[in-house]
């Protein structure tokens, strides 16, 4: 019988050594953020003050803890960073030839994974795919899969070894974009549910990596276990926890809640969920103990979860003296005059009936497309842009959002049920006069509305009435067209409108005016290239004195009623009258 060759013997013991020699003891510690939006440096360029949160403080912690001599830190990201502040605005459509600000800061503060989010994907192909090549880390997302082979259009997970310790992050996003974003924004890119997606990559992590702890990144909600509101869940990180083995930890984001809770999962294992909120509020702080086994194999894993506040920390100074000239260069963007209004407005008065805030939109809407009638709801809660001068800032109060501008095909009837679903999610059904109109909710000594104010849609175009008694579906008197002409329930109109409702955003035009997502795509004329808030910039500076004001094409009755309400409530919701 022949002897095992020394060479062959050597690599039989080196092997050998590397998988016994394992860590004993190892502290890892993992701090996420989420939702950013664009929060990265500690001041508020839109309402050109100082902001109460950014990555700028929260670099001064993720320092202090990478200093610490017995611990491992890992950094991630957990999306929606790339819209949400002139900052990031300035990147993606403004100064394209350099490389984007959030690839230079997050490149400078370390980042080791993360992942995409649906605010990620708005800005379109042209920056999303751009970033992927900037960042220093891998930008990731399993579920996103290419329509040609199916396979992920970005990178699925990462793996990163800390000591022998061998750590799987695997990042995930909402597959509810095609929900709210026109497809020309995601081309080539379908997105998988999540649980059949992190059950597919989890067992391919297993299988093929065999770690010691795995972190989900998921750009999705919380949501409820079993919640299935639409063939789409946009919000399901509780039910993946606890139907998919194997994750340890899970940051979720997405819906900007501040959350630590532990759930068990189908084999009876502990999975801790973890949300920051968002606009760098929290840092989501993580700390892992690992024992190694007696097999010395295996490890024993024990957590410790805080949310860090970071409103409470310094900003850095190394990043505020390293980014200044950025920073810099954006203030005088935004600083720049675009037009003088004749009158203040602000999004108050948009919640409670018509406004000159909502007309102006809607006016610049109709002149812009030639539509007959145009949507739109306040994008911000308490927003207000003061008479005189403009500035570029001031255009974020006046639209929010990067959304295009559409022109759609929609019957008199589509448009009389379009409104019926959204006033009866804005306006309460009143039976006496001291009803609460507004759907008001208290908690935590304040009060806020319970739905959502950026799906309160209202028209112009048309004058019409929304009765606060009659009952659903038939709360909405159309009288006519603005201009004179009569309104008919059958013919065809031209609507102006962003693409968020164009798409089926917040559910009026298929549950409340019953088109399929098929016929969405069919009824659609025409879509701007540029987001909405460049034209009415542009539509600004072209008139250069803008005289706003309400029309009052639609009121609300019985009157007596409304006014008796809104005083009661808007002193509820903002303190004043």
């Amino acid at each position: 019988m022949k002897s095992t060759p020394f060479y062959i013997l050597l690599i039989l013991l080196f092997f050998s050594a590397c998988q016994t020699d394992r860590k004993e003891n190892l502290t890892l510690k993992i701090l996420a953020t989420t939702d950013v939006h664009g929060a990265l440096f500690p001041y508020d360029l839109v309402n050109d003050r100082e902001a109460k949160s950014s990555l700028a403080q929260a670099y001064s912690y993720i320092t202090q803890e990478r200093i610490k001599t017995d611990q491992h830190v890992l950094l991630l990201d957990n999306g929606d960073i790339l819209q949400g502040d002139p900052m990031v605005y300035y990147s993606n459509f403004e100064k394209t030839k350099q490389k984007h600000i959030c690839a230079e800061v997050m490149n400078y503060m370390g980042y080791d994974a993360g992942v995409v989010g649906n605010h990620d994907i708005e800005p379109g192909h042209e920056v999303y795919d751009r970033l992927v090549k900037e960042f220093a880390f891998p930008w990731m997302a399993a579920n996103a899969t290419r329509v040609t082979d199916g396979k992920p259009y970005f990178q699925p997970y990462t793996i990163l070894e800390k000591e022998g310790v061998k750590i799987a992050v695997i990042g995930f996003i909402t597959p509810a974009i095609p929900n709210w974003l026109p497809e020309k924004i995601w081309s080539g890119i379908r997105f998988e549910d999540l649980e059949i997606s992190a059950k597919k990559w989890m067992a391919i992590i297993k299988e093929k990596e065999h770690p010691d702890f795995v972190i989900g990144l998921f750009h999705s909600g919380m949501g409820e276990l079993g919640e299935v509101k639409s063939d789409i869940r946009e919000n399901a990180v509780w039910q993946v926890a606890k139907t998919i083995p194997g994750f340890d930890v899970m940051v979720c984001g997405h819906d900007h809640q501040e959350a630590i809770k532990w759930v068990d999962n189908v084999d009876k294992q502990k999975v801790l969920i973890i949300n920051s909120k968002s606009k760098a509020q929290f840092l989501a702080d993580v700390t892992v103990h690992f024992q190694l086994n007696a097999d010395k194999k295996t490890y024993t894993k024990k957590l410790d979860a805080k949310l860090q506040d970071v409103k409470t920390l310094p900003v850095s100074k190394a990043f505020e003296s390293h980014f200044q000239s950025d920073f810099d260069e954006v203030n005088n963007y935004v600083s720049r005059p675009v037009g003088r209004f004749t009158r203040s407005i602000k999004t108050s008065d948009a919640m409670f009936g018509d406004s000159p805030f909502a007309d102006l939109i809607h006016n610049i809407q109709l002149d812009l497309t030639g539509a007959d009638v145009s949507f739109t709801a306040p994008l911000s809660f308490n927003a207000q842009i003061d008479s005189g001068m403009l500035q570029v800032r001031d255009l974020f109060k006046l639209y929010r959002f990067e959304n295009l501008l559409y022109t759609m095909n929609l019957t008199g009837q589509e448009i009389k049920d379009f409104l019926e679903f959204s006033y009866d999610k804005w306006f309460r059904q009143m039976e006496k006069k001291d009803d609460p109109m507004l759907f008001i909710e208290s908690s935590e000594n304040r009060n806020r509305l319970s739905t959502m104010f950026f799906n309160y849609d209202s028209a112009e175009g048309i004058d019409y009435t929304l009765n606060l008694k009659a009952d659903k579906g038939n709360r909405i008197t159309i009288n006519e067209m603005t201009n004179g002409q009569p309104f008919d329930l059958k013919k065809m109109y031209k609507v102006a409108l962003n693409s968020y409702r164009g798409n089926g955003g917040g559910g009026h035009l298929t549950e409340g005016a019953g088109l399929s997502k098929e016929e969405l795509s069919k009824r659609l004329v025409n879509s701007t290239t540029k987001d909405l808030r460049f034209y009415l910039m542009k539509w600004i500076e072209e008139k250069k004195v803008v005289e706003v004001s309400c029309n009052n094409n639609w009121n609300v009755s019985p009157e007596e009623w409304w006014q008796q309400a809104k005083y009661r409530e808007y002193e509820l919701l903002y303190g004043e009258n």
